[in-house]
């Protein structure tokens, strides 16, 4: 009897043991996979702060024709093509380059620079078209829980937000242009088989002005108020697109007009 208690004692201790030590091991890849988050995190903000800052330019170049900000995009196209523009919205931490792909996947993990990247980074969607133009500027970017992309763009949500920040600052190499915001909304991707639903995200280029007409309405009606503002056929657009968790696929959009 004796022998079989102090037996069953050696398989117990055994796995004790065992377990303390899967405890441990547990213990120590969270902290390792934390420590890497946090790093990753800290990265990200440094890499997305204070980019201009960063950029030289010959400031006698500059004219009205040529602005300070669109001689910076020349400069931070040399170092990655697929950089188109630059948005800036005041009163948030919105104020980054904006980036073009072949897809509307690669900039959802990739920065600027073209790093990997769990932030990624401000994207047009592929079917812009630079070279002739499109209608709307449709521009994706993640929210993060450090305040980065488009994390600050929630703050519209709030009415007496919007009237204080009316406006947004979009500038290519083409032109350095003002937006006025005309409709703020919260939406979601919609299932192909759903029928008669605003789906915005398709819309880049109105080939009538019906089309065109068409998606300023809908954006209007499903407005979270009203801003007293809309848009007539060929005025350029914008459209500011990023994750609202209320709801499956949830995704929240301001649109804005160019006034100048």
């Amino acid at each position: 009897m004796k022998k079989g208690k102090h037996k069953n004692n050696k398989k117990g201790n055994k796995g004790r043991k065992i377990i303390k030590a899967i405890f441990i091991i547990i213990f120590i890849i969270s902290i390792v996979l934390l420590a890497l988050y946090i790093y990753k995190s800290y990265k990200d903000k440094k890499d997305n702060q204070n980019i201009l800052d960063n950029i030289e330019i010959n400031t006698e170049e500059v004219t009205e024709e040529k602005t300070e900000r669109m001689l910076q995009i020349e400069e931070l196209k040399k170092e990655n093509e697929e950089v188109i523009g630059w948005l800036e919205i005041a009163g948030t931490n919105i104020n980054y380059p904006v980036c073009q792909a072949k897809d509307n996947d690669y900039y959802l993990n990739h920065n600027y620079k073209k790093e990997e990247s769990e932030t990624g980074c401000l994207f047009l969607d592929k079917d812009f078209d630079l070279i002739n133009g499109s209608s709307n500027y449709l521009i994706y970017g993640h929210r993060n829980k450090q305040g980065l992309m488009f994390e600050d763009l929630i703050k519209y949500s709030k009415e007496d937000f919007y009237k204080e920040h009316k406006q947004i600052k979009f500038t290519t190499e083409k032109e350095d242009a003002t937006y006025e915001i005309i409709s703020v909304f919260k939406s979601r991707v919609f299932y192909k088989n759903e029928q008669n639903v605003f789906r915005y995200y398709y819309f880049v280029n109105a080939d009538t002005e019906e089309e065109y007409n068409n998606f300023v309405n809908e954006s209007k009606k499903i407005s979270i108020y009203d801003t007293g503002t809309t848009a007539t056929f060929g005025e350029q657009l914008l459209t500011l697109s990023t994750c609202e968790y209320s709801q499956e696929n949830g995704r929240f959009v301001v649109i804005a007009k160019k006034i100048q």
